[in-house]
């Protein structure tokens, strides 16, 4: 399937990018309008862009049918604050609920029985159930189009910091099972991370011998997936041919076959002893 954007009607295309581009956290922004009333709407068009100066940056799509801008964008436009709040499992169906199309000058905070907690350094307030709660000041505001579905990108500085203690672990970092975020996929879907989590070993610091160094045959395995060779080029030293030699001795190698060398290798690859795997591979 091959599709040029031109050729989709608005609707069809934000439905195929949303369901690709995922899992997509949520920024679930307050704001105040110039009189003071509340807005409260959550964007999965949300990431983390610096730490150094720490910046986020979220974006109010306009409306498909008309074009037409969100209370949000209307806010930051005029007030040039807004708090970012972290959406986690216990509050999703609030959040889904604060993002119903309300008339302007409806608190969402009171629609969605949520409660709102003064911040420290901005006007607007803050989600008390939120785990994580970032107080902002907008840096700029890039209008990506003026037609139904344009984004506009609010660049924030992060000013103030507020996390729930019930998230730390002992080191006082923020544990990911107990944060329990969760983040928009396509259509009505949604991704809880902590069911979701799995650990991959950053690479080495000394230089994964990579892919490239193992074997044709190895490279073209039936046996091993990508992410099992992606593991045995995480290593950064090749085993020497006597290790080699010794550990096929050891493990009686010398009468196996390519395949069963190969389903071996997987096994240890999936207890993490990636050098042992290698070794059989090159006997």
């Amino acid at each position: 399937m091959k599709i040029r954007p031109e050729d989709l009607e608005n609707s069809k295309l934000y439905g195929y990018l949303t369901s690709a581009v995922q899992p997509r956290p949520i920024a679930f922004a307050s704001t105040i309008d110039v009189d003071g009333k509340v807005n409260l709407s959550p964007f999965s068009f949300f990431n983390v862009f610096s730490a150094n100066p720490p910046v986020l940056v979220f974006s109010p799509v306009r409306r498909g049918r008309d074009g037409t801008i969100k209370d949000t964008l209307t806010n930051v436009q005029q007030t040039g604050e807004v708090v970012v709040n972290i959406v986690n499992f216990n509050m999703v169906q609030q959040m889904s609920l604060a993002s119903t199309e309300y008339e302007t000058g409806v608190n969402e905070f009171v629609k969605a029985g949520l409660t709102p907690v003064e911040s420290d350094l901005v006007k607007p307030p803050r989600v008390a159930e939120s785990p994580v709660q970032f107080e902002c000041k907008v840096l700029e505001i890039k209008e990506l189009g003026t037609d139904g579905g344009a984004g506009n990108l609010v660049i924030c500085e992060v000013i103030c910091i507020h996390i729930n203690d019930d998230i730390l672990d002992a080191d006082q970092n923020i544990d990911p099972f107990k944060i329990d975020t969760v983040a928009r996929m396509g259509a009505n879907w949604y991704c809880r991370a902590k069911d979701a989590m799995f650990e991959v070993e950053k690479p080495s610091r000394n230089h994964g011998v990579g892919v490239d160094a193992l074997p044709q045959t190895v490279r073209n395995s039936e046996v091993l997936t990508g992410n099992d060779l992606g593991k045995l080029g995480n290593i950064h030293e090749i085993p020497e041919a006597d290790e080699v030699l010794a550990f096929a001795k050891a493990e009686n190698l010398q009468s196996s076959s390519i395949k069963e060398k190969h389903i071996k290798a997987k096994e240890l690859i999936a207890k993490n002893a990636i050098t042992d795997a290698w070794k059989t591979l090159l006997s």
